[in-house]
């Protein structure tokens, strides 16, 4: 491992000790369940194919009646504990599989699951066909189906879209006045929480108008004899209230009803799963609070953190050995979540008695990150040790895999994007932006002009029909100029054009980085700012951190031709690039953000972007900075205090996908600005030495006592720093690395002393 690029603790931690999980004890059901007990054949059976489980594996699985929250921590088993204890149920408890109901996320866990119930001792394949375990919604469209619901299913998210967009143009809007994601989020939030479209608000124009887009949406719907996923759960839910013998029919049949990952549950979910796991209560429940990181999409942990509340005298059993990583990653992980306040206390083991360490990275810049992710990525293949799809790079937020993705493609090196697939250049937010630019390389480019015009406050259509109407009469080295003869024209924004056109005209001869901050001063910044529609689409922390990528990718580039150039060099790969509809990896590195890697697991992580203002993100900090000044006000900081757990969360989850080995990358600058290396890897550190004694690394240092002159022995903390060191064979010349600074870019630099040339390395210094 090249020791300049990457460290064994994260720069400014306080202690040397890196986090250690305790390794977990070895014993399993071979040891802890003895041949004289009834239910001994199971678990022989069991170890006959593999499956050692436990002691709270064991627990769980034998668990007969009454509520049961299983905590599972982050790569404890939990889908090999739903399992047994459904064969569990089956074979020795000898329950009918029609009395089992297994609900989860996804079809494809669904399908794991049947196929692995399947394997289990004393489950026949009739067992399995009665048995069912499905997801939410296909469990719930089987029960509407028997009921006679009838209409199609509308899932296509392209169609979606598509609809979305029509409706947008019929109403007058610009075609991307919201982006159709963000509106089909907030119809299914609404309808997850027991609402409708007539629940939304409508206080801002922007609220009354997406309202509008939606209701005609839903009336299209029901016009056209479809629902969707969404609308599928609330007709259940609306139905069994209203039909008490329907839901009364469902209690009595599914007696053991049993729940995968439940901290991804929703108000409407959960309520449909009380609902039928009712008066029996035999419910079971598994899932961990500290993988809560999908509050936008309505889950809540206080459903687990809670669970006794509602079930008095429930079993609780948490699942504490980590099967996926080794001592290190795991005691990272358990250093950094420790420090949220509302979560389940629990601390994972491993099973794995050894693991490599997480190594830390401190680049300058992101650009710098993916440099040295990627070269060490293509060493490590082109050595044979690994292949592409052994890596996986995680990011907080998609505008943070800007830089990978350019490399990436600009080097062919195969990829996956779980995420849109879109480049930085080509978000509806950024190409107004990027079209100046082209416009002040060529006042022609019409396809430029017409992506402008929302930002001078005209329609599309009816500025371009009258800008090609009058080129056709009289052409014009800047067609543009057209407008101000426009039929109807107001004066303010006759003056705002003028003011475009010189802009657009003076800023051809600056560098990128000077013309697009030169656009966001003179009106871009408060365009997108002032403008309800973008206000009600993205956090305003979101539209800063974009435009600031755009910068920050720009001050690469002497010239605007020159960053024009590339722009279209990255985009015509990325486009040759795209696959749609492919979703398997293959021998491909894969990109995701946290969100999408949850309860996912790769041999090789790189976090990148673990620094403050990316992870945590700037608008959980910014709540928390305003946090003391609403307390003092009289009001509630508890907001921000969960915005900073879930962003918690989130590190967490992404350091615990890590199987073998993990990489975590800190850029010294954000938005063009010094960035912290993440608070959430520096205190993993600190607990890890307030700890015990043992975590600091000390030596004997013998010093004269002013007083007398008796020689005296004392223990000084030191810590492992990066330096500077001669490598002069002479010289003793060293200095401390200062991290952000305009150094960190250099592989050498001449020693103060001698002029021989220093190197980067690390020291042992007193803290």
């Amino acid at each position: 491992m090249n020791k300049l690029l990457f460290h064994n603790i994260p720069l400014g931690a306080t202690g040397e000790r890196i986090p250690q999980a305790a390794v977990a004890s070895a014993q399993t059901s071979k040891e802890l369940v003895k041949r004289e007990e009834g239910d001994s054949t199971y678990f022989r059976r069991l170890e006959e194919g593999g499956i050692l489980l436990n002691r709270p594996q064991i627990a769980a699985v034998r668990h007969h009646k009454g509520p049961l929250l299983t905590l599972a921590g982050a790569g404890s088993g939990k889908t090999s504990v739903l399992i047994c204890r459904t064969g569990y149920l089956l074979s020795v408890r000898g329950v009918p599989p029609s009395q089992l109901l297994l609900l989860t996320f996804s079809s494809k866990a669904a399908a794991e699951m049947r196929e692995r119930i399947a394997l289990l001792p004393g489950v026949s394949t009739a067992d399995v066909a009665r048995l069912q375990a499905r997801t939410f919604h296909s469990f719930f469209l089987f029960f509407l189906r028997r009921q006679g619901l009838q209409q199609e299913i509308f899932s296509e998210t392209r169609r979606q879209h598509i609809l979305l967009k029509q409706i947008m143009r019929e109403l007058g809007l610009p075609k991307d006045a919201y982006p159709p994601e963000t509106l089909l989020s907030l119809l299914s939030s609404c309808k997850m929480n027991m609402g409708t479209v007539e629940d939304l608000p409508e206080g801002t124009t922007a609220e009354k108008e997406m309202k509008s887009i939606l209701e005609i949406y839903e009336q299209w719907k029901l016009d056209n004899f479809k629902i969707d996923f969404d609308d599928v759960l609330l007709i259940a839910y609306r139905m069994l209230k209203e039909r008490p013998e329907l839901l009364q029919e469902l209690q009595m049949r599914y007696l053991y009803v049993m729940v995968d990952e439940f901290q991804d549950t929703n108000a409407l979910q959960y309520e449909l799963v009380k609902m039928i796991a009712h008066p029996q209560h035999n419910l079971m429940v598994v899932g961990d609070d500290d993988q809560t990181i999908y509050s936008f999409n309505g889950a809540r942990s206080e459903f687990i953190l809670e669970f006794e509340k509602l079930y008095p005298g429930a079993r609780v059993i948490t699942l504490d050995i980590n099967y996926r990583s080794g001592p290190a990653i795991v005691g990272l992980g358990n250093g950094i979540i420790k420090h949220n306040t509302r979560r389940r206390s629990k601390t994972l083991q491993a099973a794995k008695g050894s693991g490599s360490q997480p190594r830390y990275m401190r680049p300058q810049t992101a650009d710098e990150e993916a440099e040295q992710m990627i070269e060490h990525i293509l060493n490590e293949v082109s050595s044979g040790k690994r292949e592409y799809s052994d890596f996986a790079m995680l990011y907080r937020a998609s505008s943070s895999n800007r830089a990978v993705l350019e490399l990436l493609l600009l080097r062919d090196i195969p990829y996956i994007d779980y995420g849109e697939g879109q480049l930085l250049y080509e978000h509806w937010l950024i190409s107004p932006v990027v079209d100046h630019l082209r416009l002040s390389v060529n006042r022609r480019n019409f396809a430029a002009m017409e992506n402008i015009l929302p930002t001078l406050y005209m329609n599309r259509e009816k500025g371009m029909n009258h800008i090609r109407q009058m080129e056709a009469r009289q052409p014009k080295q800047g067609p543009l100029i057209h407008l101000l003869s426009m039929p109807g024209m107001e004066d303010f924004k006759g003056t705002k054009l003028r003011d475009r056109l010189d802009l657009i005209r003076n800023t051809r001869e600056l560098t990128p980085i000077q013309a697009i901050r030169q656009i966001r001063t003179q009106f871009y910044d408060y365009f997108i700012e002032a403008n309800e529609r973008h206000q009600a689409t993205l956090h305003r922390e979101t539209l800063k951190e974009m435009l600031d990528e755009l910068e920050s990718s720009a001050a690469r580039f002497d010239s605007i031709p020159a960053f024009l150039d590339f722009i279209d060099n990255v985009t015509e790969r990325n486009e040759h690039n795209r696959q749609p509809g492919t979703k398997e990896q293959g021998n491909r590195i894969a990109l995701m953000t946290i969100h999408k890697s949850k309860g996912l697991e790769f041999p090789v992580v790189f976090l990148i972007g673990a620094s403050e203002g990316i992870l945590p993100h700037s608008s959980a900090l910014e709540g928390d900075r305003l946090k003391d000044r609403k307390l003092a006000a009289g009001s509630s900081g508890a907001s921000s205090l969960a915005a900073l757990e879930e962003e918690r969360r989130l590190a967490y989850v992404a350091v615990t996908r890590a199987r073998e080995e993990l990489f975590i990358s800190s850029p010294a600058q954000h938005r063009g600005k010094k960035a912290e290396v993440s608070r959430f890897m520096l205190s993993a550190f600190r607990s890890a030495v307030s700890s015990t004694a043992a975590t600091t690394v000390s030596r004997t240092v013998t010093t004269r006592s002013l007083p007398t002159s008796r020689a005296t022995t004392t223990k000084t903390k030191t810590h492992v720093v990066p330096v500077w060191n001669c490598t002069g064979n002479s010289c003793p010349g060293w200095t401390r690395m200062k991290a952000g600074g305009a150094e960190d870019h250099l592989t050498s630099k001449p020693c103060p002393l001698c002029s021989t040339p220093m190197t980067k390395d690390t020291r042992e210094v007193p803290v």
